[in-house]
């Protein structure tokens, strides 16, 4: 099975990275963990937005071509396209389908002329959040999605996180579907499952990486993380090359990497 050589690295925007990925021919496969992060990319010159996954997302590559993103810290996906992340849950969709036409040829226009697709895709989210768009654009919901994160890495209670917010936990559960795509629990789920995998691949055995991350023990762990991830928590941790496969047609990104992400 032919599979996508992957590499990311910091980006200018804070808190986001970009990323490549190069398949080594078609039929080149890859497996998008969900990591509460929303990416724009660059799919075969076309702009596409990859949306918050709640599951795995299995790709095949059709023609080979690279693919460049942009993965967008837990939250800022909705102030750089507009709309609320449950709009998008799951699903890879073309970036005019969320902005006017025009403003998407124009983009497409500078990268058919030879624009670097990684510092478009920077340039244009950099320009969207500096312009103070998106459902959660303003500084108290921002404060907000950033304390639901902070709350989520710890592990806090959706109930402990909506006290400290100020909230019922059925509102902080309809703001985090803007935000993220799904509600506290889930975020807190999917950040877990990459803590793991970070303490798993540096060496930590199972069990001491189970308590380390919060879980209840090493049998929870494997439940969670297949849960999730739709493959054993040793199949991620086999050694291989970093992949991500390029998105089928109507836009995706496709990794099985190790950073705490953010799906």
């Amino acid at each position: 099975m032919l599979e996508a050589m992957y590499e990311e690295r910091g980006a200018r925007l804070p808190g986001a990275t970009l990323w490549t990925s190069t398949p080594d021919g078609p039929g080149a496969t890859g497996r998008v963990l969900p990591d509460g992060c929303m990416d724009l990319l660059v799919w075969q010159g076309t702009l596409t937005v990859a949306g918050p996954d709640s599951r795995a997302y299995l790709t095949t590559d059709a023609g080979g071509a690279p693919v460049t993103g942009l993965r967008l810290p837990p939250g800022t996906g909705p102030r750089v396209f507009g709309v609320p992340a449950r709009e998008l849950r799951d699903r890879r969709v073309p970036l005019d389908a969320l902005w006017p036409a025009a403003e998407v040829r124009r983009l497409h226009g500078r990268l058919a002329a030879g624009a670097d697709p990684g510092r478009l895709l920077e340039a244009v989210a950099a320009g969207r959040l500096a312009a103070g768009r998106g459902p959660d654009a303003e500084p108290r919901r921002r404060a907000l999605v950033d304390a639901v994160v902070a709350a989520a890495r710890r592990g806090e209670s959706v109930g402990g996180t909506a006290w400290q917010a100020g909230l019922s936990e059925r509102q902080l559960h309809r703001r985090c579907l803007d935000a993220f795509g799904y509600g506290a629990k889930t975020l807190a789920r999917i950040l877990r499952m990459h803590r793991a995998l970070d303490l798993a691949r540096a060496g930590l055995p199972l069990a001491g990486t189970a308590l380390r991350a919060g879980y209840a023990d090493q049998a929870h762990l494997s439940r969670e993380i297949r849960a999730l991830a739709g493959v054993p928590v040793t199949a991620l941790l086999r050694p291989a090359s970093p992949t991500a496969a390029a998105p089928v047609p109507g836009g995706g990104r496709s990794r099985e990497r190790p950073g705490p992400g953010g799906g």
